[in-house]
C-alpha cells in the first residue's frame, strides 16, 4: 500500500507499477468506469525493518485499512484503523490518521471504521473541521442490542452532530452483522436483514449541506412550551395557559410513588432500572452521578413491561471505555429481571420526555422502534444543565430510546 502522502498513483492506468496491487488496480478502473468516488475496505500490509521495535516477527505490519479513490481511479487517500476490536490479524498504526477528502459533488468527508465511532480520534477529532459535513464509514458490526444495533449507532451519530452518514456493514446476518445505512440528522434509508444472506445497494438523495435538529425551528434556543409544561408538573406547580378569553391552569396529576429500583444486566453493565408502570407518570432513578429522568404518557396500555435504566462508569467488556447512559427499554419478558435482553418486536406506544443530567457534551440520541426501525427525535438538546430527548406520535413499537453518553477523557 503506497502512502498517497507520498506517491500519485492511477493503478488502473498504471497497473505494474507496484507489486501485489491486484486488488487496488480493480478498485481503480470500478471508480473510473463509474465515474465516481469509491471508497473501500480491505487489509493492507506495509514492510518494517528490525530496528523498528514494534515490527511484528514476519517482517510487516497489516493494516485494517479503507482506500479512497477519485472519480477518475486516483489513490486519493488512506485510512488505517485505529480502534481495533479484537482484530488479531491487524496491527494499530502508530499514529492515528486523521482522514478527509473533498469532492466536486457535495465538499468535504470523513472517515473511520466501525468501532472507531465510539472514540474521540478520530471520529470527533474529525468533526472539529466545519467543512466535513458527510461521514463515510465501512463496518463490521455485530449487533448489540437493546443499545449499539448498528443502524441504531450510525443513525444517532449522525443525529447528535449534523452530518451525513454513508454506512457500509458487512451484511453476515449468522454472525449478527446486519444493518447499513444512508443517514441524515433527520432521515434514514437503511437495511436491515437477519433472514436473508443476500445484501442491498442503498441509494438515497441528500442534502449537501445537511439540517441538523439544532437548524429547525425546534432548537434548546427556542424552549418549547410542552417540555416546559412537563417540567412543572413534575415540580409540584401548576401549569398555566392564557388563551383570548381567561387562563387554564393544570395541577399536577402524576403518580410520583416510586416504584422499586433493581438491578439487571445490559450490555454487560449492570443497570439501576426501575419499572414503567401504567399509563402515565413521572420516573427517577440515578447512578453515581447521573440522574435519568422520564414523563410519560401511553395512549393505549400493551402487555409489556419496560423500565428506564441508568449506567454511570466504565464499560469493561469488549473494550473498556467510560459511558453515562439514560435508557427506556422493553423488556425481553413480564418479569424485571428479563430487562435489558436483546428485544426487536415491541407494541408499546409513548409519548415521553427523557433527560439526564450528564457530564460529557458528547450524547448519542438512539432509537429503535419494532422490527428494528428507526424514529427521530421531535426535539433534542440542552435545558436548565440536561440533556433531553423529546417524541410523541410513534409510528411502532417502541424498543430503545436512550441517551448514551461518552466521557472520552476518562478511557
Amino acid at each position: 500500500m503506497p502512502s498517497p502522502q507520498l506517491v500519485k498513483w492511477n493503478p488502473c492506468l498504471e497497473p505494474h507499477r507496484f507489486n501485489d496491487t491486484e486488488v487496488l488496480q480493480r478498485l481503480s478502473c470500478m471508480a473510473t468506469k463509474g465515474e465516481m468516488f469509491l471508497v473501500a475496505n480491505l487489509g493492507t500490509k506495509q514492510p518494517c525493518h528490525s530496528n523498528d521495535p514494534g515490527c511484528p516477527n514476519d517482517g510487516r505490519y497489516q493494516f485494517n485499512t479503507n482506500v479512497i479513490f477519485s472519480n477518475n481511479g486516483t489513490l486519493v487517500d488512506r485510512y488505517r484503523k485505529h480502534n481495533l476490536y479484537f482484530e488479531a490479524a491487524f496491527d494499530t498504526p502508530l499514529e492515528v490518521d486523521r482522514v478527509t477528502f473533498d469532492t466536486p459533488f457535495a465538499g468535504r468527508f470523513g472517515i473511520f471504521t466501525c468501532f472507531d465511532i465510539l472514540f474521540f480520534d478520530p471520529a470527533i477529532r474529525l468533526l472539529r473541521d466545519p467543512e466535513v459535513k458527510h461521514v463515510v464509514y465501512p463496518s463490521a458490526w455485530m449487533n448489540q442490542l437493546p443499545l449499539l444495533a448498528a443502524i441504531e449507532i450510525q443513525k444517532a451519530f449522525a443525529t447528535a452532530f449534523g452530518v451525513n452518514v454513508l454506512a457500509a456493514n458487512i451484511h453476515h446476518p449468522s454472525l449478527g452483522m446486519t444493518g447499513s445505512g444512508i443517514h441524515t440528522p433527520l432521515k434514514s434509508f437503511w437495511y436491515h436483514d437477519m433472514e436473508s444472506p443476500k445484501g442491498h445497494l442503498i441509494i438515497a438523495q441528500v442534502a449537501k449541506n445537511p439540517l441538523g435538529l439544532a437548524g429547525t425551528e425546534n432548537t434548546t434556543g427556542k424552549t418549547d412550551p410542552s417540555h416546559s409544561r412537563f417540567l412543572k408538573i413534575v415540580s409540584g406547580e401548576p401549569y398555566c395557559e392564557k388563551d383570548a378569553q381567561e387562563v387554564h391552569c393544570e395541577a399536577a396529576k402524576w403518580n410520583m410513588d416510586a416504584p422499586p429500583t433493581f438491578h439487571s444486566e445490559m450490555m454487560y453493565d449492570n443497570f439501576t432500572l426501575v419499572p414503567v408502570w401504567g399509563k402515565e407518570g413521572y420516573l427517577q432513578v440515578c447512578s453515581n452521578s447521573l440522574c435519568c429522568h422520564l414523563l410519560y404518557d401511553r395512549p393505549t396500555l400493551s402487555q409489556e413491561l419496560y423500565a428506564l435504566g441508568v449506567f454511570d462508569g466504565f464499560h469493561t467488556v469488549h473494550g473498556t471505555y467510560y459511558i453515562q447512559v439514560c435508557a427506556l427499554v422493553k423488556c425481553g419478558g413480564l418479569d424485571i429481571h428479563t430487562c435489558g435482553q436483546e428485544i426487536t418486536e415491541a407494541t408499546g406506544i409513548f409519548e415521553f420526555h427523557l433527560w439526564g443530567n450528564f457530564s460529557t457534551s458528547y450524547i448519542f440520541p438512539l432509537f429503535l422502534t419494532s422490527g428494528m426501525t428507526l424514529e427521530s427525535p421531535d426535539q433534542l438538546g440542552w435545558e436548565n444543565d440536561h440533556y433531553f430527548l423529546r417524541k410523541r406520535g410513534l409510528s411502532s413499537g417502541l424498543v430503545t430510546a436512550a441517551l448514551y453518553g461518552r466521557l472520552y477523557e476518562k478511557n
